[in-house]
C-alpha cells in the first residue's frame, strides 16, 4: 500500500511554470507506476501524465504534451509534474496516483489507478 500527498501547487499567470510534487510513503514505491490526473470545476477527472516504475513508458494527454513533463525520483519516493507554458484552461485541482504495476489498457482512467492523493490546487490567471 502507498499514500501520496501533493503539494506545489498556486496561482499563476498565464505563461508562466509551475512545479507539482508527490511524495508517496512506503519501501516498494520505485516498483509502482504513478500518473498525474487534473480536475476542473464541473468537469470530470482527466487524464494528464502517466510514468512506469522504471519510467521506460511516458504518456501524456495531448493537451498537455510538449508543455507538462512527468519524472520521480525513486530515492526520494517522489514523482512530479514540471507544467511550462501555462494557460488558464489548466486550471484545476491536480491529483496523483499509484498502481503496483502499469494499466497498460486503462493507464488514461480512473478506474485504471488504485492510490490516490488528496490533490493540489492550481490557478492559471490570463
Amino acid at each position: 500500500q502507498v499514500q501520496l500527498v501533493e503539494s506545489g501547487g498556486g496561482l499563476v499567470q498565464a505563461g508562466g511554470s509551475l512545479r507539482l510534487s508527490c511524495a508517496a510513503s512506503g519501501r516498494t514505491f520505485s516498483s509502482y507506476s504513478m500518473a498525474w490526473f487534473r480536475q476542473a470545476p464541473g468537469k470530470e477527472r482527466e487524464f494528464v501524465a502517466a510514468n512506469s516504475w522504471s519510467s521506460t513508458t511516458t504518456y501524456y494527454a495531448d493537451s498537455v504534451k510538449g508543455r507538462f513533463t512527468i519524472s520521480r525520483d525513486n530515492a526520494k519516493n517522489a514523482v512530479y509534474l514540471q507544467m511550462n507554458s501555462l494557460k488558464p484552461k489548466d486550471t484545476a485541482v491536480y491529483y496523483c496516483a499509484a498502481r503496483r504495476t502499469f494499466p497498460v489498457s486503462n493507464w488514461h482512467l480512473v478506474t485504471g489507478w488504485d492510490y490516490w492523493g488528496q490533490g493540489t490546487q492550481v490557478t492559471i490567471s490570463s
